[in-house]
């Protein structure tokens, strides 16, 4: 387990010094706590640790979708802490996917309608090619005219994940993308979001707090307390367990 202290420059979304505060005074929780760590591009990354560690804060931080309190964070080399709102709801849209663990489809539109959603409001077009690679890929060619009730779990999460690569955004977070599915569909869902890395190039970070989803990875990062704790790199399930075991343990 290694420690990392500043961002790396191949990274494609970074945190530097991030700190962030929850309430004032004698209630005040600190979240993140000076936290420094650089994803780097095309690569597929898990952020891990125990309960109340701030990984979902630092994900929330990283996405523009919470405020840090102080400190910076870097999208392709802007940084959104010093942006309005009009510009970073610009970058959520262009630049940024999602996928949670709620999938957030829409249910009154198809598999197909969801999956162009983003790009539909943005006034863009899909690549055609990508669509098709990606409706191929996903195994969604049969379920395109389909509504969200008519489809499995693994199927929905499949059509946001393709809603989510299909904008070719730079960054893909994943906020517990397997916790609602089977085994089965949860592990075609990280084969695709670690292919995606490896074949689009596209950068993917992932909170979880399943050692078996982390070991898709190619490298973890540990937080505890608000802090840096460590990382991994080409985990394995063994590897990653001992490291929360250890982080528990130290608490």
């Amino acid at each position: 387990m290694q420690t990392q202290s500043s961002p790396d420059t191949l990274a494609a979304v970074a945190a530097v010094n991030l700190v962030k505060v929850y309430g004032t005074g004698d209630t005040a929780v600190r979240a993140l706590d000076g936290v420094t760590v650089g994803f780097d591009r095309g690569r597929f990354t898990a952020i891990m640790g125990p309960s109340g560690s701030g990984k979902s804060t630092l994900m929330h931080c990283l996405a523009g979708l919470d405020t840090a309190t102080s400190g910076q964070v870097l999208l392709g080399g802007s940084d959104l802490t010093r942006q309005p709102d009009k510009v970073l709801t610009k970058a959520r849209r262009e630049r940024i996917g999602f996928v949670f663990q709620s999938f957030n489809l829409l249910p009154q539109l198809t598999a197909a309608a969801n999956i162009t959603l983003p790009l539909d409001l943005a006034g863009r077009r899909p690549d055609p090619a990508l669509y098709d690679r990606l409706v191929t890929t996903l195994g969604l060619t049969g379920r395109l005219t389909h509504l969200p009730s008519e489809l499995s779990g693994g199927q929905q999460q499949r059509v946001a994940l393709a809603r989510a690569l299909v904008a070719r955004p730079e960054v893909i977070f994943a906020d517990e993308p397997t916790g609602n599915l089977d085994s089965r569909s949860g592990a075609e869902v990280l084969s695709l979001l670690r292919d995606s890395a490896r074949d689009l190039g596209q950068t993917i970070v992932m909170v979880t707090h399943d050692p078996g989803a982390a070991a898709y990875a190619h490298r973890v990062v540990l937080l505890a307390d608000g802090r840096l704790a460590g990382e991994i790199h080409s985990p394995d399930i063994a590897a990653v367990t001992d490291a929360l075991q250890s982080l528990a343990a130290a608490r």
